[in-house]
């Protein structure tokens, strides 16, 4: 069985009927959406979504200096005054 990584669930029948509804009654928390019983998206606040981007970007970033280390053995030191 798939693991439901939120508290709060739904399925899709009942977010169909009523979507205002249910982000009113979530306040902000995650929601799980099952299709027979199994998750088949999550509902997340904008400050969790915009978190979420925020942690992606910082992990890529880190992907790119990991990967840049290994030219530093490249580089040639400059002095200010030489630009």
């Amino acid at each position: 069985m798939e693991q439901i990584l939120s508290e709060f669930t739904v399925s899709i029948t009942e977010l169909r009927k009523a979507p205002g509804e249910l982000l009113k009654q979530s306040a902000g928390q995650t929601v799980a959406i099952l299709n027979h019983n199994k998750p088949a998206g999550y509902i997340v606040s904008p400050e969790a979504y915009r978190t979420m981007l925020e942690v992606m970007e910082d992990k890529a970033l880190g992907n790119i200096v990991e990967q840049r280390k290994g030219s530093l053995r490249k580089a040639k030191v400059v002095k200010l005054d030489e630009l």
